[in-house]
């Protein structure tokens, strides 16, 4: 079944403010609706006013992408805000609390 021209489109918006926390909200827009305009009628920039657009970058389903990128049925806009712990050093500190703990049970 394909899509009829003008049919409204179903898409998500996602941002992690903090770890473990997600803001997502879904929404049914104007087929040919823009990244940005998902995420300002999701009201997510109301919402998290920590964002900044000019700063922060912005994809679809986990690729980046210009805020004027076109929209289809299904896509995830996400919103990504920047690391705060390098992997490599986030992994060493797993590792070091897990070796603490194994060796403070013997």
């Amino acid at each position: 079944m394909g899509r009829v021209e003008g049919q409204p489109v179903r898409v998500e918006v996602a941002y992690s403010p903090r770890g473990r926390a997600v803001d997502l909200s879904e929404l049914v827009l104007a087929e040919g609706c823009t990244a940005l305009q998902a995420l300002q009628a999701s009201g997510l920039l109301e919402r998290h006013p920590e964002i900044d657009l000019a700063v922060l970058r912005v994809g679809v389903w986990g690729r980046l992408c210009p805020t004027d990128e076109r929209l289809r049925e299904g896509d995830r806009v996400e919103v990504y805000r920047p690391l705060t712990v390098d992997p490599k050093e986030a992994r060493r500190l797993r590792y070091r609390r897990q070796r603490s703990r194994l060796s403070g049970t013997r």
